[in-house]
Protein backbone atom coordinates (compact mmCIF):
# COMPACT_ATOMS: atom_id res chain seq x y z
CA UNK A 1 0.00 0.00 0.00
CA UNK A 2 1.77 3.11 -1.19
CA UNK A 3 0.82 6.72 -0.90
CA UNK A 4 -2.24 6.66 -3.16
CA UNK A 5 -4.37 5.54 -0.20
CA UNK A 6 -5.61 7.71 2.63
CA UNK A 7 -4.26 6.65 6.01
CA UNK A 8 -6.81 4.64 7.95
CA UNK A 9 -7.36 5.55 11.59
CA UNK A 10 -5.89 2.99 13.95
CA UNK A 11 -9.27 1.99 15.34
CA UNK A 12 -10.65 1.30 11.89
CA UNK A 13 -7.50 -0.64 11.01
CA UNK A 14 -7.92 -2.83 14.06
CA UNK A 15 -11.42 -3.73 12.92
CA UNK A 16 -10.25 -4.66 9.44
CA UNK A 17 -7.11 -6.64 10.22
CA UNK A 18 -8.58 -9.90 11.58
CA UNK A 19 -10.58 -10.47 8.41
CA UNK A 20 -8.01 -9.09 5.98
CA UNK A 21 -5.05 -11.05 7.30
CA UNK A 22 -5.72 -14.72 7.02
CA UNK A 23 -8.22 -15.38 4.23
CA UNK A 24 -5.60 -16.84 1.90
CA UNK A 25 -7.66 -19.66 0.36
CA UNK A 26 -6.27 -23.04 -0.69
CA UNK A 27 -5.46 -24.26 -4.18
CA UNK A 28 -3.57 -27.07 -5.86
CA UNK A 29 0.18 -26.63 -6.15
CA UNK A 30 2.67 -27.01 -8.99
CA UNK A 31 6.41 -26.82 -9.48
CA UNK A 32 7.75 -23.89 -11.49
CA UNK A 33 11.22 -24.50 -12.87
CA UNK A 34 13.71 -21.62 -13.04
CA UNK A 35 17.46 -21.74 -13.70
CA UNK A 36 20.33 -19.70 -12.31
CA UNK A 37 19.90 -16.86 -14.79
CA UNK A 38 19.41 -13.36 -13.38
CA UNK A 39 15.78 -12.69 -12.57
CA UNK A 40 13.42 -10.07 -11.27
CA UNK A 41 10.60 -10.45 -8.77
CA UNK A 42 7.65 -8.13 -9.31
CA UNK A 43 5.51 -7.53 -6.24
CA UNK A 44 1.92 -6.81 -7.27
CA UNK A 45 0.00 -5.07 -4.50
CA UNK A 46 -3.49 -6.11 -5.52
CA UNK A 47 -6.54 -4.13 -4.48
CA UNK A 48 -6.77 -2.90 -0.89
CA UNK A 49 -9.02 -5.17 1.23
CA UNK A 50 -9.52 -7.65 -1.65
CA UNK A 51 -6.53 -9.90 -0.98
CA UNK A 52 -5.40 -9.91 -4.62
CA UNK A 53 -1.68 -9.38 -4.02
CA UNK A 54 0.54 -11.62 -6.12
CA UNK A 55 4.14 -12.37 -7.05
CA UNK A 56 5.53 -12.47 -10.61
CA UNK A 57 8.97 -13.64 -11.76
CA UNK A 58 10.78 -12.40 -14.87
CA UNK A 59 13.81 -14.12 -16.45
CA UNK A 60 16.00 -11.22 -17.54
CA UNK A 61 17.89 -13.18 -20.22
CA UNK A 62 15.04 -15.12 -21.84
CA UNK A 63 12.41 -12.40 -21.26
CA UNK A 64 9.97 -15.00 -19.97
CA UNK A 65 7.54 -14.10 -17.19
CA UNK A 66 5.72 -16.37 -14.74
CA UNK A 67 2.77 -14.84 -12.90
CA UNK A 68 1.19 -15.89 -9.58
CA UNK A 69 4.25 -17.94 -8.65
CA UNK A 70 3.52 -17.81 -4.90
CA UNK A 71 -0.06 -19.02 -5.29
CA UNK A 72 0.82 -21.67 -7.86
CA UNK A 73 3.70 -23.05 -5.79
CA UNK A 74 2.22 -22.94 -2.29
CA UNK A 75 -1.51 -23.23 -2.94
CA UNK A 76 -2.34 -20.14 -0.88
CA UNK A 77 -2.88 -16.50 -1.83
CA UNK A 78 -0.20 -13.96 -1.08
CA UNK A 79 -2.67 -11.76 0.82
CA UNK A 80 -3.80 -8.17 1.10
CA UNK A 81 -1.46 -5.48 -0.31
CA UNK A 82 1.93 -6.98 -1.15
CA UNK A 83 4.32 -4.16 -0.29
CA UNK A 84 7.98 -5.09 -0.84
CA UNK A 85 10.52 -7.89 -1.09
CA UNK A 86 14.13 -8.28 0.04
CA UNK A 87 16.54 -11.18 -0.60
CA UNK A 88 19.07 -12.42 1.96
CA UNK A 89 21.08 -15.67 1.96
CA UNK A 90 18.90 -17.43 -0.62
CA UNK A 91 15.62 -16.49 1.02
CA UNK A 92 13.08 -13.93 -0.15
CA UNK A 93 11.20 -11.88 2.44
CA UNK A 94 7.85 -10.71 1.04
CA UNK A 95 6.15 -8.06 3.14
CA UNK A 96 2.35 -8.13 2.91
CA UNK A 97 1.26 -4.88 4.47
CA UNK A 98 -2.43 -5.16 5.29
CA UNK A 99 -2.18 -8.87 6.09
CA UNK A 100 0.44 -7.98 8.72
CA UNK A 101 2.82 -10.79 7.74
CA UNK A 102 6.16 -11.47 6.07
CA UNK A 103 6.35 -14.59 3.92
CA UNK A 104 9.81 -16.18 3.71
CA UNK A 105 10.34 -18.17 0.51
CA UNK A 106 13.09 -20.10 -1.25
CA UNK A 107 14.03 -17.81 -4.16
CA UNK A 108 14.72 -20.72 -6.54
CA UNK A 109 11.61 -22.79 -5.93
CA UNK A 110 9.22 -20.09 -4.57
CA UNK A 111 8.31 -22.56 -1.80
CA UNK A 112 7.19 -21.12 1.52
CA UNK A 113 9.72 -21.55 4.34
CA UNK A 114 8.05 -19.63 7.16
CA UNK A 115 5.50 -16.93 7.94
CA UNK A 116 6.68 -14.14 10.24
CA UNK A 117 3.87 -12.60 12.30
CA UNK A 118 3.66 -10.04 15.09
CA UNK A 119 3.40 -6.88 13.00
CA UNK A 120 0.67 -4.28 12.54
CA UNK A 121 1.42 -2.80 9.13
CA UNK A 122 4.91 -3.92 7.96
CA UNK A 123 6.55 -2.09 5.06
CA UNK A 124 10.21 -2.95 4.35
CA UNK A 125 12.98 -5.27 5.59
CA UNK A 126 16.63 -4.28 5.97
CA UNK A 127 19.36 -6.74 7.00
CA UNK A 128 21.85 -5.12 9.35
CA UNK A 129 23.90 -8.33 9.44
CA UNK A 130 23.36 -12.10 9.43
CA UNK A 131 21.87 -12.01 12.93
CA UNK A 132 19.81 -8.84 12.84
CA UNK A 133 17.14 -7.42 10.53
CA UNK A 134 14.82 -4.42 10.84
CA UNK A 135 11.18 -4.17 9.73
CA UNK A 136 9.57 -0.75 9.35
CA UNK A 137 5.88 -0.17 10.00
CA UNK A 138 3.20 2.25 8.88
CA UNK A 139 1.10 2.34 12.05
CA UNK A 140 3.32 1.12 14.88
CA UNK A 141 5.58 3.70 16.53
CA UNK A 142 8.38 1.15 16.46
CA UNK A 143 10.74 -0.77 14.22
CA UNK A 144 10.66 -4.54 14.73
CA UNK A 145 13.93 -6.46 15.03
CA UNK A 146 14.21 -10.15 14.13
CA UNK A 147 16.99 -12.71 13.86
CA UNK A 148 17.36 -14.02 10.26
CA UNK A 149 18.92 -17.25 11.55
CA UNK A 150 16.08 -18.19 13.89
CA UNK A 151 13.36 -16.10 12.18
CA UNK A 152 12.19 -14.94 15.59
CA UNK A 153 11.35 -11.40 16.70
CA UNK A 154 13.89 -10.20 19.27
CA UNK A 155 13.20 -6.50 19.90
CA UNK A 156 11.18 -3.35 19.14
CA UNK A 157 12.89 -0.02 18.56
CA UNK A 158 10.80 2.92 19.71
CA UNK A 159 10.77 5.80 17.22
CA UNK A 160 10.22 8.52 19.82
CA UNK A 161 13.11 10.97 19.96
CA UNK A 162 13.68 14.49 21.29
CA UNK A 163 10.05 14.83 22.26
CA UNK A 164 8.97 13.89 18.71
CA UNK A 165 7.29 10.74 17.43
CA UNK A 166 7.67 9.19 14.00
CA UNK A 167 4.23 7.75 13.19
CA UNK A 168 5.53 5.75 10.24
CA UNK A 169 8.79 4.32 8.96
CA UNK A 170 9.47 3.26 5.38
CA UNK A 171 12.55 2.44 3.30
CA UNK A 172 15.97 1.98 4.87
CA UNK A 173 19.60 2.53 3.90
CA UNK A 174 22.68 1.97 6.02
CA UNK A 175 25.74 4.19 6.44
CA UNK A 176 28.42 2.89 8.80
CA UNK A 177 26.57 1.61 11.88
CA UNK A 178 23.51 3.79 11.34
CA UNK A 179 20.29 2.97 9.51
CA UNK A 180 18.32 5.85 8.04
CA UNK A 181 14.59 5.50 7.37
CA UNK A 182 12.17 8.00 5.86
CA UNK A 183 8.98 8.78 7.80
CA UNK A 184 6.28 9.22 5.18
CA UNK A 185 2.79 9.28 6.68
CA UNK A 186 1.98 12.83 7.84
CA UNK A 187 5.63 13.44 8.67
CA UNK A 188 8.75 15.20 7.41
CA UNK A 189 11.65 13.33 8.97
CA UNK A 190 14.43 10.88 8.21
CA UNK A 191 14.96 8.87 11.38
CA UNK A 192 18.45 7.70 12.42
CA UNK A 193 18.86 4.34 14.16
CA UNK A 194 22.05 3.26 15.94
CA UNK A 195 22.44 -0.43 15.01
CA UNK A 196 24.84 -1.10 17.90
CA UNK A 197 22.29 -0.12 20.53
CA UNK A 198 19.08 -0.54 18.50
CA UNK A 199 17.86 2.91 19.46
CA UNK A 200 16.60 5.99 17.60
CA UNK A 201 19.28 8.63 18.15
CA UNK A 202 18.51 11.48 15.75
CA UNK A 203 16.30 12.74 12.98
CA UNK A 204 16.71 14.98 9.93
CA UNK A 205 13.90 17.30 8.87
CA UNK A 206 13.08 17.42 5.16
CA UNK A 207 9.88 18.23 3.23
CA UNK A 208 6.41 16.87 3.80
CA UNK A 209 6.05 13.13 3.34
CA UNK A 210 9.36 11.72 2.05
CA UNK A 211 8.42 8.63 0.03
CA UNK A 212 11.71 6.83 -0.58
CA UNK A 213 15.42 6.88 0.19
CA UNK A 214 18.79 6.01 -1.43
CA UNK A 215 22.51 6.53 -0.71
CA UNK A 216 24.83 7.68 -3.51
CA UNK A 217 28.54 7.06 -4.19
CA UNK A 218 29.48 10.17 -2.18
CA UNK A 219 27.58 8.98 0.90
CA UNK A 220 24.82 11.50 0.31
CA UNK A 221 21.26 10.52 1.16
CA UNK A 222 18.59 11.39 -1.39
CA UNK A 223 14.90 11.45 -0.61
CA UNK A 224 11.92 12.59 -2.63
CA UNK A 225 8.79 14.06 -1.07
CA UNK A 226 5.20 14.04 -2.30
CA UNK A 227 4.30 17.31 -0.56
CA UNK A 228 1.05 16.08 0.95
CA UNK A 229 -2.26 16.74 -0.74
CA UNK A 230 -4.93 19.41 -0.95
CA UNK A 231 -7.16 19.28 2.12
CA UNK A 232 -4.70 17.20 4.15
CA UNK A 233 -4.75 17.89 7.91
CA UNK A 234 -0.94 17.90 7.65
CA UNK A 235 -1.03 20.56 4.93
CA UNK A 236 0.41 20.71 1.43
CA UNK A 237 3.59 22.16 -0.02
CA UNK A 238 5.63 21.89 -3.20
CA UNK A 239 7.31 18.44 -3.30
CA UNK A 240 10.95 17.98 -4.19
CA UNK A 241 14.29 16.25 -3.88
CA UNK A 242 16.47 16.56 -0.78
CA UNK A 243 20.20 15.86 -0.71
CA UNK A 244 21.53 15.09 2.78
CA UNK A 245 25.07 14.42 3.99
CA UNK A 246 24.97 11.08 5.83
CA UNK A 247 27.99 11.96 7.97
CA UNK A 248 26.88 15.40 9.21
CA UNK A 249 23.11 14.69 8.81
CA UNK A 250 22.62 18.12 7.30
CA UNK A 251 20.48 19.01 4.26
CA UNK A 252 22.87 20.18 1.54
CA UNK A 253 20.48 21.01 -1.27
CA UNK A 254 16.76 21.12 -2.04
CA UNK A 255 15.32 20.78 -5.55
CA UNK A 256 11.73 22.07 -5.53
CA UNK A 257 9.01 20.89 -7.91
CA UNK A 258 5.80 22.78 -8.62
CA UNK A 259 2.97 22.77 -6.08
CA UNK A 260 0.52 20.07 -7.17
CA UNK A 261 3.26 17.84 -8.61
CA UNK A 262 3.98 14.53 -6.90
CA UNK A 263 7.30 12.75 -6.42
CA UNK A 264 8.04 9.10 -5.66
CA UNK A 265 10.25 6.04 -6.19
CA UNK A 266 13.77 7.39 -6.14
CA UNK A 267 16.38 4.85 -7.42
CA UNK A 268 20.10 4.73 -8.26
CA UNK A 269 22.05 3.31 -11.20
CA UNK A 270 24.87 0.77 -10.98
CA UNK A 271 27.60 3.37 -10.35
CA UNK A 272 25.41 5.21 -7.83
CA UNK A 273 26.22 8.47 -9.61
CA UNK A 274 22.76 9.09 -11.10
CA UNK A 275 19.30 9.09 -9.58
CA UNK A 276 16.00 8.19 -11.23
CA UNK A 277 12.57 9.12 -9.90
CA UNK A 278 8.91 9.48 -10.81
CA UNK A 279 7.60 13.02 -10.99
CA UNK A 280 3.93 13.57 -11.78
CA UNK A 281 2.91 16.95 -13.14
CA UNK A 282 -0.10 18.70 -14.63
CA UNK A 283 -0.16 19.07 -18.40
CA UNK A 284 -2.60 20.40 -20.98
CA UNK A 285 -3.82 17.82 -23.50
CA UNK A 286 -6.36 18.89 -26.14
CA UNK A 287 -7.49 21.78 -24.03
CA UNK A 288 -7.94 19.86 -20.79
CA UNK A 289 -5.68 19.43 -17.78
CA UNK A 290 -4.31 15.94 -17.14
CA UNK A 291 -1.77 14.51 -14.73
CA UNK A 292 1.08 12.47 -16.23
CA UNK A 293 3.82 10.42 -14.59
CA UNK A 294 7.28 10.72 -16.16
CA UNK A 295 10.66 9.20 -15.29
CA UNK A 296 13.40 11.71 -14.60
CA UNK A 297 17.16 11.21 -14.38
CA UNK A 298 19.88 13.46 -13.01
CA UNK A 299 23.50 13.25 -11.90
CA UNK A 300 24.20 13.36 -8.17
CA UNK A 301 26.48 16.31 -8.99
CA UNK A 302 23.76 18.38 -10.72
CA UNK A 303 22.81 21.71 -9.20
CA UNK A 304 19.47 22.07 -11.00
CA UNK A 305 16.60 19.77 -11.96
CA UNK A 306 16.60 18.33 -15.50
CA UNK A 307 14.57 20.26 -18.05
CA UNK A 308 13.11 17.18 -19.75
CA UNK A 309 12.12 13.67 -18.60
CA UNK A 310 14.32 10.66 -19.23
CA UNK A 311 11.21 8.61 -20.13
CA UNK A 312 7.97 10.27 -21.19
CA UNK A 313 4.54 8.84 -20.47
CA UNK A 314 2.19 9.87 -23.29
CA UNK A 315 -0.87 8.27 -21.65
CA UNK A 316 -2.68 9.00 -18.42
CA UNK A 317 -1.91 5.50 -17.11
CA UNK A 318 -0.32 5.44 -13.67
CA UNK A 319 3.44 4.78 -13.64
CA UNK A 320 3.45 3.45 -10.12
CA UNK A 321 6.74 1.63 -9.59
CA UNK A 322 10.36 2.09 -10.67
CA UNK A 323 13.56 0.05 -10.41
CA UNK A 324 17.07 0.28 -11.85
CA UNK A 325 19.10 -2.90 -12.35
CA UNK A 326 22.12 -2.68 -9.99
CA UNK A 327 24.32 -4.55 -12.52
CA UNK A 328 23.27 -3.12 -15.90
CA UNK A 329 21.49 0.17 -15.05
CA UNK A 330 18.52 -0.94 -17.15
CA UNK A 331 15.28 0.73 -16.06
CA UNK A 332 12.01 -1.02 -15.21
CA UNK A 333 8.75 0.92 -14.97
CA UNK A 334 5.54 -0.50 -13.46
CA UNK A 335 2.33 0.68 -15.13
CA UNK A 336 -0.67 0.16 -12.84
CA UNK A 337 -2.98 1.41 -15.65
CA UNK A 338 -6.24 2.02 -13.72
CA UNK A 339 -5.42 0.18 -10.46
CA UNK A 340 -8.02 -2.49 -11.34
CA UNK A 341 -6.82 -4.57 -14.30
CA UNK A 342 -3.48 -6.45 -14.45
CA UNK A 343 -0.60 -4.03 -14.97
CA UNK A 344 2.40 -4.00 -17.29
CA UNK A 345 6.16 -3.72 -16.86
CA UNK A 346 8.27 -1.73 -19.33
CA UNK A 347 11.97 -2.53 -19.57
CA UNK A 348 14.39 0.07 -20.96
CA UNK A 349 18.11 0.18 -21.64
CA UNK A 350 20.29 2.57 -19.65
CA UNK A 351 19.95 4.95 -22.61
CA UNK A 352 16.16 4.84 -22.53
CA UNK A 353 15.46 2.44 -25.43
CA UNK A 354 12.49 0.05 -24.98
CA UNK A 355 13.68 -3.56 -24.58
CA UNK A 356 10.54 -5.39 -23.47
CA UNK A 357 6.97 -5.11 -22.23
CA UNK A 358 5.13 -7.81 -20.27
CA UNK A 359 1.95 -8.20 -18.24
CA UNK A 360 1.96 -9.00 -14.53
CA UNK A 361 -0.60 -8.78 -11.69
CA UNK A 362 -2.87 -6.06 -10.33
CA UNK A 363 -1.02 -2.89 -9.26
CA UNK A 364 2.64 -3.79 -9.74
CA UNK A 365 4.42 -1.59 -7.24
CA UNK A 366 7.80 -3.01 -6.19
CA UNK A 367 10.74 -4.95 -7.61
CA UNK A 368 13.45 -7.24 -6.25
CA UNK A 369 16.42 -8.32 -8.38
CA UNK A 370 17.64 -11.91 -8.06
CA UNK A 371 21.31 -12.33 -9.01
Amino acid sequence: MKNRFAILPLLLLAVFLPTACMDYGENETERIAIDDAPGLFIINEGNFMYGTGSLSYYDIRSKQVENNVFLRTNGVKLGDVAQSMTIHKGLGYIVVNNSSVIFVIDIRTFELVKILKGFISPRYVHFVNDEKAYVTDLYTFAITVFNPQTLEITNRIKTDIKGKTAPSTEQMVQYKNYVFTNCWSYDNKILVIDTDTDTAVDYIEVGKQPTSLVLDKNNKLWTITDGGYSGSPYGQEAPGLYKVDAETRSVEQVFRFETGDRGSEICMNEARDSIFFIRSRKEIDNGREVSRDHIWKMSVEDKTLPAEPFLTNTSTNHWYGLAVDPHTSEVYVADAIDYVQPGFIYRYSSEGERIDKFQVGVIPGAFCFNY
